[in-house]
């Protein structure tokens, strides 16, 4: 049986401020309180529009003698949503996505690079582990549409391969 308690309103309250604070989309919080007391709790949210970083998406370089010309002229061409291009490389799960495997290695792929199916694109780490992104097939990097470092939420477009 499951009893209200005074505080379960405010722990609640404090879970949906959490989940806006943070941009999270969902949480789920399980509280024991005896034997047969427990409070099982999920908050979640739908986002009506696209998330925050699918409008702006970055286009990253990380060679310093890479033009920025042919990226841009290669955005005009893309889709307005990066997501719905069909070289689109997306997230698995949310988390942190890097571009190297350790900071001031070198990244796994650049942009105009040539990779095989199952080759690592980036790392995204979720709870402390670090998850291979890899290639879904061979072809070339047009677009790095994360930075790294950065958030990333589940679905969200992470490269464009052509």
């Amino acid at each position: 049986m499951t009893k209200t308690h005074d505080s379960d309103v405010a722990f609640i309250k404090a879970l949906a401020e959490l989940l806006r604070e943070n941009d999270l989309t969902e949480l789920e919080v399980s509280r024991e309180y005896g034997e047969d007391d427990a409070l099982n709790v999920r908050v979640a949210r739908q986002l009506t529009a696209a998330p925050a970083p699918a409008p702006q998406p970055v286009a990253v370089t990380h060679a310093p003698q890479a033009p920025s010309a042919p990226a841009a002229s290669t955005s005009t061409n893309a889709p307005q949503d990066p997501a719905q291009d069909p070289g689109a490389v997306t997230s698995p799960m949310v988390g942190t996505a890097y571009l190297s495997s350790e900071p001031g290695a070198s990244r796994f792929v650049q942009i105009g690079d040539t990779v095989e199916e199952g080759q690592t694109l980036l790392i995204v780490e979720a709870m402390k582990t670090m998850n291979q992104i890899p290639s879904p097939r061979a072809g070339q990097v047009k677009r790095i549409l994360v930075e790294d470092g950065a958030a990333v939420e589940y679905g969200a477009p992470l490269v464009i391969l052509a």
